[in-house]
């Protein structure tokens, strides 16, 4: 009994761990598959990828990995590192290459590893980085392309280089020297800017300019010649300060306005002699046309037309009344306005608390009016007011009561010249039109360039360049409407005109015949008589009279001078002292 009870125990025994194992079989299927249960990765494979090459030294990039098996593990090896990969799909991944990956050339393996379990890493795609390319630069203008010697403010924005061909490598290289370059792109490859140093235009002379592309490919450009001038070039306008100390030449630049100048002097009050403050300085903006001291003394004003896509300027300085030298002034103004643009001269009024400009090419033409502040000579735009022709020439009458303004016909169209004349409202200083009159004679584009008043406010002149004479107006005190007093002859292409403090002497520059023109004044009518001439250098634009009546200033635009007269008290006439550079 014993024996069958023990036998029958054990065959219990066996049969409730058989179900004990099978229960626990059964819950670890109902709380889930262990890990050697999981489905393995598959190993991956690259069909594509994209880019595969970059140029040594380019900036950081995104590649993207295209082909199969990826998963959310999926990590990229670019080279032997391992970049911040980013799963999309199945078939597509990208990482963020850092510029360090592509510093130097070389050719780097392009893999994709899937982790355990099973994985593996896929077949290598290659991505090439190769040198620069760089196509042979061609360089078409230098901006500006001359300087004064010693004037580096001329070059205050730098050299500006336009051309073809530019990369972010590229070097502005100055007689073979390489110079801090900046690249702008453009679809033409660029604008290069450098900046030039005080040594490399302390002297006049010339300086090679060449543009340099580094790596295969590339290499120098043709060269283009940087002139160092003595002086300012292409002198147009000279101002002589109120108390006969100082004078001021405002001058173009080279080749036609590249970078205008203003060359400053003082005056010997015994001879009349010009001597140089040291180099000019820059009105950072080209086409510069005319110089305006204001009746005080304190500031100079130089309108700039500006070229091709600028509005033009007017320059603020500030004059030292010690030493006379200028000093930039955030006080000017810029044409960026459709209402005005393109300045060609300023006018001051007597009491210096506005300013009247003249704007060849705003649309309308017109006279832009400004307030003047005191203490730093800053003009604050108020207005403006239509002007005909081609507005060239401003001037406000001694008495500060009338504003009269030259100008020529618009390009292509016949006919004379015209004065604009205004009244100016004491109060304001704003202007109210009082009509127009005709200068010069009915001929084609004529150009009255120049009008002056007479210190006695009785008279006034307007030099009429196409027909190459004067023409002469009596002024009514009350009104300030002109009166034609007819036309009296001068030299060739006369530009500017000038009337001593004494009021009995006139004298006109004559561009085409190189002369001055000179004549006395009737004190009742305001008529001209001719008295001779004299020979300037070549090319004059402007002429100042010495507020002591005893000297007279001639700029000479082809020359780059400026012939200093002393004047006959009796006669007016005109001796040559001598000349100086501008």
């Amino acid at each position: 009994m014993r024996r069958s009870f023990l036998k029958s125990n054990a065959f219990c025994y066996a049969i409730c761990a058989l179900i004990l194992l099978l229960a626990v079989s059964d819950l670890a299927g109902c709380g889930g598959s262990s890990a050697k249960d999981q489905p393995p990765n598959q190993t991956p494979t690259i069909t594509y990828i994209s880019p595969n090459t970059a140029v040594a030294g380019d900036a950081a990039f995104t590649i993207t990995i295209n082909g199969t098996n990826f998963v959310a593990a999926s990590v990229v090896n670019f080279g032997g590192s391992a970049p911040v990969t980013t799963f999309v799909n199945s078939t597509q991944l990208t990482a963020a290459i850092p510029a360090v990956s592509i510093a130097s050339t070389g050719t780097m393996a392009v893999t994709v590893t899937n982790p355990a379990p099973a994985g593996g890493t896929s077949n290598a795609r290659n991505f090439t980085i190769t040198s620069a390319v760089n196509a042979v630069p061609t360089i078409n203008s230098i901006y500006p392309s001359c300087a004064p010697a010693g004037s580096l403010d001329s070059l205050g924005g730098g050299l500006t280089v336009g051309g073809q061909n530019f990369v972010a490598s590229s070097v502005v290289r100055w007689n073979g020297t390489d110079l801090p370059t900046t690249l702008y792109p453009n679809s033409d490859g660029g604008i290069l800017t450098a900046q030039i140093s005080a040594s490399d235009i302390a002297a006049a002379g010339t300086a090679t300019v060449t543009v340099f592309n580094p790596g295969a490919g590339g290499g120098s450009s043709n060269s283009l010649t940087f002139t160092i001038t003595t002086g300012a070039v292409d002198p147009q306008a000279i101002a002589v300060d109120p108390a006969g100390k100082f004078a001021y030449v405002a001058s173009e630049g080279c080749n036609g306005g590249t970078g205008g100048n203003v060359s400053m002097y003082t005056i010997n009050p015994t001879t009349g002699v010009l001597a140089a403050i040291g180099p000019p300085v820059s009105t950072n903006d080209v086409a510069t046309d005319s110089v305006t001291i204001d009746p005080f003394g304190k500031f100079a004003y130089v309108a700039n037309e500006g070229l091709y896509a600028t509005d033009g300027s007017v320059s603020s300085y500030s004059i030292d009344p010690t030493t006379g030298a200028l000093t930039s002034t955030s006080g000017g103004i810029s044409g960026n306005s459709p209402e005005f643009c393109c300045f060609t001269a300023v006018a001051v009024h007597p009491s210096d608390k506005f300013a009247y400009v003249a704007n060849g090419d705003s649309t309308p033409r017109s006279v832009s009016m400004y307030t003047i502040n005191g203490a730093n000579g800053a003009l604050t735009y108020f207005g403006t007011i239509a002007a005909e022709g081609f507005p060239t020439s401003v001037v406000v009458d001694p008495s500060g009561q009338f504003v009269y303004v030259a100008a020529e016909t618009d390009s292509g169209t016949p006919g004379p010249g015209s004065v604009s004349m205004y009244a100016i409202n004491a109060t304001t200083g704003a202007l109210t039109s009082l009509g127009t009159i005709a200068t010069g004679t009915m001929i084609a584009e004529s150009s009255s360039n120049s009008i002056v008043v007479d210190p006695s406010g009785a008279f006034a002149y307007v030099t009429n360049s196409g027909s190459n004479n004067v023409s002469m107006y009596s002024i009514n005190a009350t009104t300030g409407v002109l009166t034609s007093g007819g036309l009296i002859d001068a030299g060739t292409t006369p530009l500017s005109v000038a009337v001593d403090p004494t009021g009995k002497f006139a004298y006109v520059t004559n561009n085409g015949s190189n002369d001055v023109s000179m004549y006395t004044i009737n004190g009742t009518t305001g008529a001209l008589t001719p008295v001779g001439t004299i020979a300037t250098e070549q090319s004059p634009t402007s002429i100042a009279i010495h507020p002591s009546g005893k000297f007279a200033y001639v700029t000479n635009s082809a020359s780059n001078s400026v012939s200093m007269y002393s004047i006959d008290g009796a006669t007016g006439t005109l001796t040559l002292i001598g000349t100086i550079g501008t």
